[in-house]
């Protein structure tokens, strides 16, 4: 199977507006974020799923001079978005990921791809139940349960949010649903980027640990962190 990440991302966030690219040690936050991504061992490629609007061509622009594809589509379909770059990319795995994520490890993405190319499900995450910090959240899925998703699910609530079909136990698709659990929970970490404070914790982060941490490293110092907060 070929597997392609992909990575939603905007500007127009209600709570935090332009979030994915404010400045974090020096980069924009999607910076860091393809940076850490693209460590992975596992993925074929990266794609940046953004939408038509004028105001993501900033998106654009980081995408082209970092040399990542990107592909834009409609902003209210986040579903026909999110599957316009699959089948641009053309993988037979989709590994989703959001742009508010710059702490996302690729050792986290490649442990939940093993699995996922391991087991015969259709849908595998690490976040039913969350075990690991909010802001490792990893999705992978094959393109032919998001092209089933696409064709069956029509309400508003399953095009904006592109996995809840899938997950959902009691729909008609009869998704085989797999989970990555880590044997320390560590839910209560937040480490995604949502609101100023969010921002200051992850720039206190990349401030004081060297250039391509592990989520481990981040993890022995998250008290100090959290305790400065």
């Amino acid at each position: 199977m070929s597997v392609a990440a992909i990575i939603q991302a905007r500007m127009t966030s209600s709570r935090l507006p332009g979030k994915v690219l404010m400045d974090v040690n020096g980069r924009a936050a999607l910076e860091q974020m393809l940076l850490r991504v693209g460590r992975s061992k596992r993925l074929d490629e990266v794609v940046v799923a953004t939408t038509t609007n004028q105001t993501d061509d900033p998106i654009v622009d980081l995408c082209e001079r970092m040399q990542t594809r990107v592909f834009r589509g409609d902003e209210k379909d986040v579903l026909g978005r999110f599957l316009g770059a699959a089948r641009d990319a053309g993988a037979d795995a989709l590994v989703r990921l959001t742009g508010d994520c710059p702490m996302h490890d690729a050792t986290v993405i490649d442990l939940c791809v093993d699995r996922f190319l391991a087991s015969e499900c259709d849908y595998l995450s690490n976040v039913m139940p969350r075990t690991y910090p909010d802001g490792l959240d990893t999705e992978i899925f094959t393109r032919r349960a998001l092209e089933k998703t696409d064709q069956e699910a029509q309400t508003d609530y399953w095009r904006e949010h592109v996995t809840t079909f899938i997950r959902d136990p009691e729909n008609p698709g009869g998704f085989r649903l797999e989970v990555v659990v880590h044997d320390k929970d560590c839910a209560h970490l937040r480490w995604t980027l949502d609101t100023a404070e969010d921002l200051d914790r992850i720039r206190r982060y990349f401030s004081a640990l060297p250039d391509g941490f592990s989520w481990l490293d981040a993890l022995k110092i998250a008290p100090e962190i959290d305790q400065a907060a």
